[in-house]
């Protein structure tokens, strides 16, 4: 009796439960572990940094010649400039930047193959993970691009000088928030840190650049 007693109010101590899985699936509770965001790392560097370098530099600079200038056609065609001129220097300089990492890897991926003098499925794997400079340029380009818009759009239709400074003030704050909480997301890494450390290095980029170019054009040089 005593022994039927056990069985009916408990598992036995001698049970062993068993994950059942069906059709082979484990469950999703885990596969989030198994991304390798390293993966990413390539893309993700040169379009985060690209859209922020882009919204960042043009706000400035169309800060700095506001802090002088009041017309609205100086202000744009000064980011126009600064759209054109950072997306082609970003692009180059990804480039170059990413196609040395490329012949240092596919050099030090022969130097593997030759010494273990094998060819398998292991290189095309270790190939597939190759740095792609063509890839990595035109995201820069792209993403500059697509940051540099931010406060062009913003200024566009503001006559008023002293609320066109604020709007583009305010359009870009907002939009470095965005590109940090997005970067830190797909990168998984904290989102309040990345959005502060994005916004504040914004605002201050643009402080500098405004007070800078109103000091020497009050000094009339």
């Amino acid at each position: 009796m005593a022994n039927l007693g056990a069985r009916t109010n408990g598992i036995s101590s001698n049970q062993v439960e068993i994950p059942m899985h069906v059709n082979g699936v484990e469950p999703k509770q885990g596969e989030e572990s198994n991304i390798d965001y390293s993966q990413r790392a390539q893309w993700l560097r040169a379009a985060v940094l690209g859209a922020n370098d882009g919204l960042v530099s043009v706000a400035s600079l169309m800060m700095g010649v506001g802090a002088v200038k009041k017309d609205i056609s100086a202000m744009i065609l000064a980011g126009f400039a600064g759209l054109v001129a950072g997306a082609c220097s970003m692009a180059i300089g990804e480039f170059v930047s990413v196609y040395t990492q490329y012949d240092i890897e596919k050099a030090q991926l022969k130097r593997e193959s030759e010494s273990n003098n094998n060819r398998g499925v292991n290189e095309e794997a270790q190939r597939e993970k190759l740095p792609k400079p063509f890839q990595a340029a035109l995201a820069s380009a792209l993403a500059f691009s697509v940051g540099a818009l931010v406060p062009m759009l913003a200024a566009v239709f503001i006559r008023s000088h002293k609320v066109r400074m604020g709007v583009v003030a305010a359009a870009v704050s907002l939009a470095l928030l965005v590109f940090g909480g997005v970067g830190a997301v797909l990168g998984n890494t904290p989102v309040k840190r990345s959005c502060l450390r994005v916004l504040i290095g914004g605002w201050m980029a643009m402080a500098i650049t405004f007070g800078l170019t109103k000091l020497i054009g009050s000094a009339e040089l």
